[in-house]
């Protein structure tokens, strides 16, 4: 029986808060296996909150499932189970915050584990602007996320970077320097955020292998934000 499938019915059965049920699901069935747990938690923490933002943005668009396909290559036969976490978590009563709390929880602290929870809200962005623009309730919902998993302002302000559509991005702030920075130290924290992006790191830390289009879609913006930097660099 697959991951997906035990959890979800797991929660099927449970009275009370789904979200009380998936957590103590996940420790309970996942105990012995602590990276387990973590690619487990990983998963629940994509599909929950990212209902609950569906939830707080009033509307699930077509382009939201066609991301949400993106980010998560589910098998075919894997997605009635997904979906039936995204409903339950959706109907849920507990707020997001609560989720929130919960997944960080999961994943580990918001400190030592940070890279995990960021690329959660890699994914939760993804989603969200997959129509086009990132509604103001969608910006609040994840700056709050940012703010639980103990992510500080000027992280959140690198992450939100790489999703900025077209080429309002700035490229210094996606790659957390400072216009007057000297081009070889932007060239040292360019290659060090490429290696932290590489699909191996990302494993290494808990993301399942299903959510590994993460990695090259923060690549593709990491490298378009330096070689904008690069062809405006003048020597002196």
């Amino acid at each position: 029986m697959s991951i997906l499938r035990r959890i979800s019915e797991y929660v099927a059965r449970a009275s009370g808060s789904v979200l009380s049920a998936i957590v103590e699901a996940v420790r309970t069935v996942f105990q012995g296996d602590p990276e387990l747990r973590k690619r487990v938690a990983f998963s629940i923490a994509i599909i929950a909150l990212s209902a609950k933002m569906a939830k707080a943005d009033g509307i699930v668009t077509a382009n939201e499932v066609r991301a949400f396909h993106e980010i998560f290559a589910v098998p075919r036969h894997e997605m009635r189970n997904v979906m039936r976490l995204y409903d339950l978590a959706k109907q849920d009563v507990a707020g997001f915050e609560a989720y929130a709390r919960q997944m960080a929880g999961l994943c580990g602290s918001g400190h030592k584990n940070c890279a995990m929870l960021e690329d959660i809200l890699d994914g939760l962005f993804h989603i969200a602007k997959a129509d086009g623009v990132l509604h103001e309730r969608e910006h609040s919902f994840l700056a709050r996320v940012a703010e639980i998993f103990s992510i500080t302002e000027s992280h959140y302000a690198r992450i939100r970077a790489r999703h900025v559509l077209g080429d309002k991005a700035d490229p210094y702030v996606l790659l957390g320097v400072s216009p007057d920075t000297p081009f070889p130290e932007i060239k040292r924290r360019y290659r060090q955020l490429v290696r932290e992006s590489h699909p191996d790191r990302m494993i290494a830390r808990g993301v399942p292998m299903e959510f590994l289009a993460l990695a090259n879609a923060r690549l593709a913006a990491i490298n378009a934000a330096f070689e904008q930097i690069e062809k405006s660099w003048v020597p002196v």
